[in-house]
């Protein structure tokens, strides 16, 4: 069982961000000079119509969560396509030939 009761698995998701849609209010710099934006993943049960799994917005404070400000969508998740496992096939006889050297 994973973090809260949720279960993770080894799967990983390509996504994008629009940049434009980042107000610069919401990048933050830390002590060593680094800029930061900070986000939320939410991955959906099921794949939308466009074969989303997911999206990422902006985090909101409690003060924008508690005013039910509207969410700023910035990107969205897509889980890989999952190919078949290449087969192999192995032709010719298995009968072995009695006259090796080995």
């Amino acid at each position: 069982m994973g973090f809260m009761g949720f279960k993770f698995m080894n799967t990983f998701y390509n996504a994008g961000i629009n940049l434009s849609k980042i107000p610069k209010e919401a990048i933050t710099t830390d002590k060593n000079g680094n800029k930061w934006l900070n986000v939320t993943i939410w991955l959906n049960e099921n794949v939308d119509q466009y074969g989303n799994s997911g999206s990422i917005q902006i985090n909101q404070s409690k003060e924008q969560r508690d005013a039910k400000a509207q969410k700023v969508y910035i990107g969205n998740l897509k889980a890989p396509e999952k190919k078949q496992p290449e087969q192999t096939f192995i032709s010719g006889s298995t009968k072995f030939d009695s006259d090796l050297p080995f």
